[in-house]
């Protein structure tokens, strides 16, 4: 079987190859859709593919108590080696992680472990930690036919789960693949780190399909939860979580018709913003001077909202999450005022956490009367205080929705990043070689991530990988001053001129991107017509704009836009 692995490969690419190409007026969206809010009228599926069970550490892997070897449970010892496989990493040294896995650890225990195990200190999982490096590292060292069977396994599960019918056409599904559990560990400091995400059962899920389908069938020995029969949705497999309450999903794959089709939607409504932007930029100004304090906060907000691309800010239960916030959420003590500062008059300083805990650092010039309204909103009010306090998402939400059919503080995000992207490519572009036109590109993503500030860290590799590089650069200058001295190498000059001039774009283009992500926005607030029409009109082919994967997504937007194409 594993000989004929290739052929197989080539078939199954063939055959989604043609797939892709049967369903392309799914992208136009040219047939009949249901009138009542149904998303579909048949659809079936084999559900998810459930976590593997736990399979118990060998007896020569010990745990140690108080210095003493301990024989933990099967439950117990599951959840240990959770945090076993974590001690190299900097969550295991906080206090808060430390307190919630103990917590919850301790409820998987017997009651003679409880007994016994009553300090995390006195814990040792060093051979547990050891035992999964050599774990890893054996993954990594395995042969190409120990890869070759576990990829011909994950092909299999695939094509067997990896796929659902839905009115007539095979679409993929996002990920079928059930969660593990572990241990939570969110973003920044958030107050539930370390607690345990709790295995997830075929009695905690609920299945969706068609009443005609034939339903997926439950592990032997089991049940779901539920099987619905609901067409106003478009998931397939949802549970709730344990550790925040929150539903999840198995949905389909980003290159589905009901995806593109929203997607394409979401950047209709964005587009339909433009033409009306104006009218509302003119009202929230009107808005400044209003006798009413609500209608005043309402209109900075909106303000900030369109200029910053701020997000509005979700209402959270306090203690459930890490302290970020969005505009209508601002404290006090997130801003500072200045009437003049570096040379500019009545200046914002923003200094908050945003989401993900993301910290969100800008100094902004405003205009003289939001800078006025601020210092109201502000007075006589301590640091903790909201500074919107008349404003909340909903109150924003429902006035956003009077101003526009489906206007929402994300509909202003994509909107000023999608037009932001537009004005910095026609003034960016020249023509040049790819090279510079692919720098061009990133440097016109790059102004758009950090009105969006969408930050990252630096790579941990980033220092050596750019000394990698340079290396090659100098290489490749010695190369070329040879070169220069021999007479007749005049094509070979040209050539290594050329080559030297990508390395050293290429070098600009990873220096400037260290603590940037683009990704996000290309992804979620691009217009990806606006790119799919630049590379047309300057002869860029698509593979060095979006790789495979965003290619399927944005198959709507291959197929639809014109190198004319205008957000």
């Amino acid at each position: 079987f594993l000989s004929l692995w290739p052929l197989i490969c080539a078939i199954n690419h063939f055959l989604l190859t043609n797939l892709r190409s049967c369903t392309l007026l799914d992208y136009r969206w040219e047939e009949e859709r249901a009138t009542d809010g149904s998303k579909w009228s048949f659809l079936e599926h084999k559900g998810p593919v459930m976590a593997a069970p736990y399979e118990p550490l060998p007896s020569n892997v010990r745990f140690f108590y108080d210095g003493k070897q301990m024989k933990l449970s099967p439950e117990a010892e599951e959840v240990a080696t959770f945090f076993a496989k974590m001690l190299d990493h900097e969550y295991t040294t906080k206090d808060t992680f430390r307190k919630n896995f103990f917590k919850d650890w301790r409820k998987e225990m017997t009651s003679e472990e409880k007994s016994k195990i009553t300090d995390l200190k006195k814990c040792n999982f060093n051979e547990m930690g050891e035992y999964f490096k050599v774990q890893s590292e054996a993954r990594k060292a395995m042969t190409k036919d120990d890869k070759l069977k576990i990829k011909v396994e994950n092909e299999r599960l695939l094509q067997e789960y990896g796929f659902c019918i839905m009115d007539n056409h095979k679409e993929r599904i996002a990920n079928f693949r059930i969660e593990p559990p572990g241990l939570f560990r969110g973003r920044g400091d958030h107050p539930k780190m370390g607690m345990l995400k709790r295995r997830i059962r075929p009695e905690d899920i609920i299945i969706n399909c068609s009443k005609g389908s034939k339903q997926p069938k439950p592990p032997t020995g089991t049940k779901w939860k539920e099987v619905r029969h609901d067409n106003k949705v478009t998931w397939l497999v949802s549970w709730t979580e344990n550790i925040q309450g929150a539903i999840k999903y198995i949905m389909l794959n980003p290159s589905s018709r009901i995806k593109g089709e929203k997607d394409w939607q979401k950047y209709e409504t964005a587009r339909n913003l433009k033409k009306c932007v104006e009218r509302l930029r003119n009202q929230y100004r009107e808005d400044w001077k209003s006798k009413e304090m609500r209608i005043r906060q309402r209109a900075v907000a909106l303000y900030f909202i369109d200029k910053l691309a701020l997000r509005a800010g979700n209402e959270k239960e306090e203690g459930e999450s890490a302290d970020t916030v969005g505009c209508c959420s601002l404290r006090v003590e997130h801003i500072n005022l200045y009437p003049e500062k570096d040379g500019q008059d009545f200046v914002v300083e923003f200094d908050f956490l945003g989401k993900d805990s993301i910290r969100y650092y800008n100094k902004v010039p405003v205009e003289k009367r939001v800078f006025k309204n601020l210092q109201l909103f502000m007075e006589n009010k301590q640091p903790e205080d909201d500074l919107f306090d008349r404003l909340n998402t909903s109150i924003l939400n429902k006035h956003l929705q009077e101003l526009m059919d489906g206007l929402t503080a994300k509909v202003f995000r994509t909107y000023n990043a999608s037009i932001t992207l537009q004005q910095q490519l026609k003034e960016l572009t020249t023509d040049e070689n790819l090279p510079a036109k692919i720098l061009s590109y990133n440097r016109a993503n790059r102004a758009v991530a950090i009105l969006c500030n969408h930050q990252r860290a630096q790579p941990k590799t980033f220092e050596k990988s750019m000394q990698n590089l340079q290396t090659k650069i100098d290489a490749k200058k010695d190369q070329l001053s040879d070169a220069k001295r021999d007479v007749k190498s005049k094509k070979a000059v040209e050539r290594l001129e050329e080559q030297l001039m990508k390395l050293e774009v290429q070098a600009t283009d990873r220096e400037e991107n260290k603590q940037i992500a683009l990704g996000t926005s290309k992804l979620n607030y691009l217009d990806p017509r606006i790119s799919v029409a630049w590379c047309k009109k300057w002869g860029i082919p698509i593979e060095k704009i979006y790789n495979k994967t965003q290619r399927e997504k944005f198959a709507w937007a291959i197929d639809m836009a014109e190198d004319d194409y205008e957000f």
